[in-house]
């Protein structure tokens, strides 16, 4: 059986990774020219970090998580105004890079990568479909799988426009990495906030001198800025704290990363022998940070049906969404509702905010406040009495 993934993300890498070892011949394009390195800091946990350890990653994730255990709250001037601890037990949690992680996945698949290289045209039979790509070949093979993001190439081909999947949260999101080892000293192994109503900014230091930064900006207009590093300029310039430094370092795209905050809500992730993965149909957003941990999970599941399709590939796609489709449903729903807290709209919100955060230094509230937000991911996928096995069948 052939697959062509469109999509070398942690979602395509992770369908490689197990498709390849259930007999598959695998080939990935994706439209960057290069691996994207980098992006921003995720906490991964829940069941991916399950299918990561049933993959043999746990001494890499070991090796490369920060040790974050602190999320500060700051004012204009860089005080503190309220903290949030991390459990000193808690286990199967890292916080570590979006491409560190990418690239841990990337050293086991065999499949090669076309970069530069997406899918410009789909025509389907019942017994496969054929691809023509970007670069004007053309394939012939048993599954076509858009992993390629929130704005999907394939998806747009096959199912439609993508104003009838995506539902904006308000808000836009900047990220970055820039070198200052003084800066990377000065803001230490922890993450720290500044928030004032409807912008946010995230610093935290990364190995090698480095810093990164992430921004939430509050918008009604979804529309992506022609110039995104003046706008951050603009908007955050008076803030106070690092900013001053931080964005006489701000680069422009790609380099700086920018775009909406959405989740993509759809009905189906398949047709015929052409399906969906990831945020190309299971977007969750920042705001409930598990889109790493789905990603490999529904990776897992979708592997899992393939595996004991009987010859109905069609049958296994429908099985692979009625299995993964509720818990990505509920943590959409937990998303939006955290929205208000992760970028508050207004000063008075922001002050409870802080108030929450002030009790948690209380006996047994930190514990129950981190686990409320890390409760979102849902728990899912292996026939083990695990986190993963109530994904079900």
């Amino acid at each position: 059986m052939k697959a062509l993934i469109c999509g070398a993300g942690i979602a395509g890498l992770t369908l490689a990774w197990h498709l390849e070892r259930v007999g598959w011949d695998v080939e990935l394009v994706e439209r960057a020219p290069a691996f994207r390195e980098g992006g921003y800091m995720i906490d991964f946990f829940g069941p991916g970090y399950e299918v990561a350890e049933m993959m043999g990653l746990r001494p890499r994730l070991d090796d490369l998580r920060y040790p974050i255990s602190t999320i500060n709250y700051v004012d204009r001037d860089g005080k503190p105004t309220s903290s949030l601890k991390m459990p000193p037990d808690i286990d199967r949690i890292a916080s570590l890079l979006r491409g560190d992680l990418a690239r841990m996945i990337h050293g086991d698949v065999h499949a090669p990568v076309r970069y530069s290289t997406s899918v410009d045209e789909v025509e389907q039979a019942d017994s496969g479909v054929s691809v023509r790509l970007t670069d004007g070949t053309r394939r012939e093979v048993d599954l076509l799988v858009g992993a390629d993001g929130a704005h999907s190439r394939v998806r747009e081909l096959v199912f439609g426009d993508e104003h009838r999947f995506l539902r904006y949260l308000g808000h836009h999101v900047a990220a970055y990495i820039f070198t200052d080892e003084d800066l990377s000293r000065r803001v230490g192994m922890r993450y720290q906030m500044l928030t004032v109503p409807g912008l946010m900014i995230g610093a935290y230091a990364l190995r090698g001198g480095r810093v990164a930064v992430l921004f939430l900006r509050r918008d009604p207009d979804p529309a992506l800025p022609e110039d995104p590093a003046a706008v951050l300029r603009r908007d955050y310039g008076d803030l106070g704290w690092i900013l001053p430094e931080v964005l006489d370092r701000c680069p422009s795209p790609p380099e700086l990363y920018y775009d909406q905050v959405t989740q993509i809500e759809m009905a189906e992730w398949s047709r015929g022998r052409v399906a969906l993965l990831g945020d190309a149909c299971q977007a969750v957003s920042l705001f409930a940070g598990h889109g790493a941990s789905m990603a490999m999970a529904a990776a897992w599941v979708l592997t899992d049906e393939l595996r004991g399709a009987d010859g109905d590939l069609p049958g296994a796609l429908a099985r692979y969404r009625r299995r993964m489709q509720p818990t990505i449903a509920d943590t959409q729903r937990f998303g939006r509702g955290f929205t208000r807290w992760m970028a508050p709209p207004s000063q008075w919100r922001i002050r409870a905010r802080d108030g929450i955060m002030r009790l948690a230094s209380l006996p047994g509230v930190n514990r129950l406040l981190v686990n409320s937000i890390t409760a979102g991911s849902g728990t899912l996928i292996t026939r083990r009495p695990t986190r993963l096995e109530r994904l079900g069948r």
